[in-house]
């Protein structure tokens, strides 16, 4: 099975906030950005995987700036590591001034995405070669990450917990 790297499942959906998305303050609702980036993370993993994924988890969600009506709108979701048969998909959410068109990232999120056959099993799904820093970054803590959800879910004990143990080591 080949591997493939982060860039090569990398997705961009851009939009605009438009007046049936936005809260009495005039922006953009949450929920509406949970689902873009849910969008935009599965097509990510499917490109990773060339399988059908369905959302596992959304284990991250940070909202970080508002996003006001009008605004320009673009969802970057990369698969930052795949384990056996899930993955983990980084999306980082920009909007766009409108004057000089510079770029703030306003939010990011982390999603965990499981790769499926027809009849809905898990299956095997190809590794990630991180090539730069960030995804080298992104790469390492997401085994820090799912240690902490099994450890969390009990579904592994604090002495398995290999990768969180270095941390305080």
């Amino acid at each position: 099975m080949d591997a493939y790297t982060p860039e090569q499942s990398k997705t961009i959906l851009t939009d605009m906030v438009l007046p049936g998305e936005t809260n009495p303050l005039n922006n953009l609702f949450g929920g509406e950005l949970l689902a873009r980036m849910d969008r935009a993370a599965s097509i990510a993993a499917r490109r990773h995987s060339r399988r059908i994924v369905v959302t596992a988890s959304v284990n991250h969600v940070a909202f970080t700036r508002a996003v006001p009506l009008g605004s320009v709108v673009t969802v970057e979701a990369k698969v930052s590591r795949a384990f056996k048969t899930s993955m983990e998909v980084f999306i980082d959410v920009w909007i766009e001034d409108r004057e000089s068109g510079e770029k703030t990232k306003a939010n990011e999120a982390i999603y965990t995405f499981v790769a499926v056959d027809e009849t809905g099993r898990p299956i095997s799904i190809p590794e990630v070669i991180p090539e730069t820093s960030l995804e080298k970054e992104r790469f390492d803590a997401a085994l820090r990450r799912k240690q902490l959800s099994l450890l969390l879910a009990g579904k592994i004990k604090p002495n398995e917990a290999t990768e969180l143990k270095a941390l305080f080591e």
